[in-house]
């Protein structure tokens, strides 16, 4: 292994994982409204729910960009030649990576609203007093 390609895996890690944490507890500490409104405000089940989608993030993405990781050069013991094919390769891998957590930030934000309107339509309407209804004379 070449020190370029340690640098760029040097790069890419903590890149990768800080974006995830903020990407994350933006989404959830904001998601905790949704999910006190889903659950019709009983904090417990709001917050133990929201954790658990939140621990769930982190490991389906963090587990991605794991998976990702692995740079390809052009041949098989030098894959970089030059600090820009490593520039380049990061912009990449962080780039994609980056797209990738937009969308499963997007698909988050939709299971958040598609819980508020499941919710809202199970929801009992309060009874309504009967009206009374007088005869014309």
């Amino acid at each position: 292994m070449t020190n370029k390609i340690v640098l760029t895996y040097l790069v890419y890690l903590p890149v990768v994982i800080l974006l995830t944490l903020y990407v994350a507890r933006t989404l959830f500490r904001n998601g905790r409204v949704f999910m006190l409104d889903i659950f019709k405000g009983k904090t417990d089940i709001a917050d133990a729910t929201n954790h658990l989608f939140e621990m769930g993030f982190y490991l389906v993405n963090i587990g991605f960009a794991l998976r990702i990781m692995q740079v390809h050069g052009h041949g098989d013991w030098n894959p970089f030649d030059t600090n820009q094919e490593v520039v380049e390769t990061l912009a990449g891998k962080i780039g994609g990576f980056a797209i990738y957590l937009g969308i499963m930030l997007f698909l988050n934000l939709w299971l958040f609203f598609r819980g508020r309107k499941k919710s809202n339509a199970n929801r009992a309407f309060p009874p309504t007093a009967p009206i009374a209804i007088s005869a014309i004379n």
